[in-house]
This record gives structure tokens, C-alpha cells and sequence, in this order.
């Protein structure tokens, strides 16, 4: 009698009662049936089969049981949930009047590098700036947009440091 033979009807039973559905035993025990075929003559050469034979089929069915979703159907009227946005999200929108009221310079090393991607070495170059004076420049107009923000939009921030509120500040109507 081979390893599996001797091992099969104990598993079946312990699937079944572990599952509570014969069916699904079955399945798994198939499952595990096709691993031990995997494994060739090496099976057979198993010094512990039976304990080889449970432990994949603890595994298995632990694999089984995660990928279980059970789910209730919901009405296709259920109105989606309304999600208020993360305050720095909203924040955006004070963005573009706060950097015209900058100066050209602060709004120039802004724009170009944290909002359209260049790398500072670039705008170091483009602007004839040593490296380490480009940096300045960029982290001077951060600073003095943070503080801008601050200021005009009420910006306040919580106890971990992340913003909380501010006063939405959109760009001046112009007339058409």
C-alpha cells in the first residue's frame, strides 16, 4: 500500500470535519493529491509522509479559506459613500492665487521645479546658478509660500504637524 493510500481516508475525514462540506474535502484532497504527484519519487522517499501529507493540507486549506469571499449583494440604489477630502488635498485650491501673489522669482523656482518636474540642477543651469544657490533659491520660495499660505489661508496645522483647516482663498474672478 502506498503512503497515500494508507494516509487517504484519515485526511478525507479530517478535511470533512475541519470544511463541514464533503464536497469542498474533496476538493482539497484532490488539491493535495495533485502536490503529492508533484513531488514524485520524492514523496515516497518521505521519512514522514503522513506528517508531510497534513501540514501541506493544513496549508491548503488555510490558502482555501482566505480566498473565501464571502459577500452580501447590495441594492444597486445604496447611494455611495461621501468621503470629505484630506484637508491638504482641499488646499490645492488656494495654490494658484497664493503663487501669483509670490514674486516672479519665488513663483519661477516653484513652478519649474515642484510643479512642472524640473530637477533643480536643471533650473541651476537654466538659470546660470551654482547648484548649491539654485537649492537656496528653491527652498527660500517654499519657505516664503509656506509662510504666504499660512498667512492669507489661514493655514493651521494639528498636533502631528499634517493641516487641519484653512480658508479657502480661490483666484480673483476675472471679467470677461
Amino acid at each position: 500500500m502506498t503512503a497515500w493510500g494508507r494516509h487517504e481516508r484519515e485526511l478525507r475525514a479530517w478535511l470533512i470535519r475541519q470544511l463541514g462540506d464533503i464536497h469542498e474535502a474533496e476538493d482539497v484532497l484532490q488539491d493535495l493529491f495533485v502536490k503529492a504527484l508533484g513531488r514524485s519519487n520524492q514523496f515516497c522517499e518521505l521519512v514522514n509522509a503522513r506528517a508531510w501529507l497534513f501540514a501541506v493540507a493544513r496549508n491548503t486549506l488555510t490558502d482555501r479559506l482566505r480566498s473565501r469571499h464571502d459577500h452580501l449583494d447590495l441594492p444597486e440604489d445604496l447611494p455611495a459613500p461621501h468621503e470629505e477630502p484630506v484637508p491638504v488635498d482641499a488646499l490645492a485650491a488656494c495654490l494658484p492665487r497664493a503663487l501669483a501673489e509670490l514674486s516672479a522669482e519665488d513663483r519661477e523656482a516653484l513652478t519649474l521645479c515642484d510643479l512642472e518636474g524640473l530637477t533643480q540642477e536643471a533650473y541651476a543651469q537654466r538659470k546660470g546658478l551654482s547648484l548649491p544657490g539654485a537649492k537656496s533659491r528653491v527652498q527660500r520660495a517654499r519657505k516664503r509660500l509656506r509662510e504666504h499660505l499660512a498667512t492669507v489661508c489661514q493655514v493651521r496645522l494639528d498636533d502631528t504637524g499634517r493641516v487641519c483647516c484653512f480658508v479657502l482663498r480661490l483666484p480673483p474672478v476675472t471679467p470677461s
